[in-house]
């Protein structure tokens, strides 16, 4: 059975005739005919009974025609759905991402470029973020950090200083700028480890020869700077991800030492895919505005 027989079945069935049919299709009636007698030859039933020149449905006929209806239905469905999808008037984009900041900039120049497409983000670490992305639960993915892994494809997105800041009555919250070296046995609250700011400055750190004191551990980015306005120490973040705060008062560190990257990932077998490219596109267009501006 192919979908062709059952249109020239429900066609038929419409008009009450072949030559009727087949003038409304603009097609031959023997054509009609034919795939119509396939059909029939093929499961071994009558489908119409032949009165002259005007057909009527056989029993089974009858019980097949709401069947055919429902696949002409879905097959219109089908081709609509494809249509649309294919010029991006319609589908679900699946953003995975290690925090907020870096990923609503890039949504929102997208949602106005394609505002029929649906969107959603799911938040985890680097770790989780990846592994939706490999398995398919996501589309593409924002991370602060670079994998060489063959089966993604990352692109170069933004590169953002990494911040310090402190309680508005610290020392150093006179200041706008401080050395590296002034973080010499100073209480920092870092973040868990793993997180992308954190080894980046205590890379940069270890190689200056440069030992703070860790005054506390802890687990996201709120309840870091929710310490820091409490005055238990000094926070780090990257400067995308700074929320200004009346509590505590942002510093540089001379020369801009410590940085963090952002990446946009996709599986490299999906690259071409229409959401997947049309998501990639409009990164590369903000990558080179922002270059145009700098």
């Amino acid at each position: 059975m192919t979908p062709s027989q059952l249109r020239a079945f429900l066609v038929v069935a419409r008009h009450g005739g072949f030559s009727a049919a087949a003038r409304v299709q603009g097609v031959s009636q023997p054509t009609l005919t034919a795939q119509v007698q396939a059909l029939e030859k093929q499961f071994n039933v009558e489908l119409f009974h032949r009165r002259g020149r005007r057909l009527q449905l056989t029993d089974t006929g009858q019980r097949l025609l709401p069947i055919a209806q429902k696949i002409a239905e879905l097959e219109v469905d089908a081709h609509s759905l494809l249509c649309n999808s294919g010029e991006l008037n319609t589908g679900h984009l699946k953003i995975g991402a290690v925090g907020p900041f870096h990923v609503v900039e890039i949504i929102d120049a997208y949602r106005q470029c394609y505002p029929n497409i649906e969107l959603s983000v799911r938040l985890s670490n680097s770790v989780d973020t990846l592994n939706d992305l490999e398995n398919y639960v996501t589309d593409v993915a924002v991370l602060a950090s670079y994998n060489d892994d063959p089966r993604f494809m990352a692109i170069p997105y933004a590169e953002h200083a990494v911040v310090l800041f402190a309680h508005v009555n610290h020392p150093f919250a006179k200041r706008d700028v401080i050395s590296l070296s002034e973080l010499q046995g100073q209480a920092l609250i870092m973040r868990e480890h793993g997180s992308k700011t954190r080894l980046e400055l205590e890379s940069v750190l270890k190689a200056a020869g440069v030992t703070p004191r860790i005054a506390m551990e802890i687990g996201s980015r709120e309840a870091l700077r929710e310490a820091v306005a409490r005055g238990l120490g000094l926070g780090a973040v990257s400067e995308a991800e700074f929320v200004p705060d009346p509590r505590i008062h942002r510093l540089r560190i001379e020369g801009d030492p410590v940085v963090t990257k952002t990446y946009v990932y996709c599986l490299a077998e999906r690259k071409e895919n229409r959401l997947v490219k049309s998501f990639l596109e409009q990164v590369n267009l903000i990558k080179s505005q922002h270059s145009k501006t700098a």
